[in-house]
């Protein structure tokens, strides 16, 4: 009967005790909550094997195929390369420069 009375007048017990299990019972419900949250998207991204290779084949292809038409239209023999303005520099003065330095060249 002491013993108990003791205990309950005991900050540690009635305080520190309630605290520590409250964070580390929060540290094993979060890990339970994550672990569903990460297999749920697993889940969902999940598709069939021989449907997402037909998918990402053809994909591929049409990107790259589309690429290739654009870099066939720019012709690459005129091409400049044109600095663009520092940061300390005031872009539309900059810009006045490069573009009467290209009259002029023209």
């Amino acid at each position: 009967m002491f013993t108990l009375k003791a205990l309950r007048k005991n900050k540690t017990v009635k305080y520190g005790v309630p605290m520590l299990l409250l964070v580390v019972g929060g540290s094993f419900g979060l890990r339970e909550f994550t672990q569903i949250r990460y297999d749920a998207q697993k889940i969902r991204k999940k598709l069939d094997p021989s449907l997402e290779a037909k998918v990402n084949v053809q994909k591929q292809s049409a990107i790259l195929e589309e690429e290739y038409e654009k870099l066939r239209e720019v012709n690459l023999d005129e091409w400049k390369n044109i600095r663009g303005p520092r940061p300390w520099e005031d872009s539309k003065e900059y810009q006045e420069q490069q573009r009467s330095r290209q009259n002029k060249n023209v």
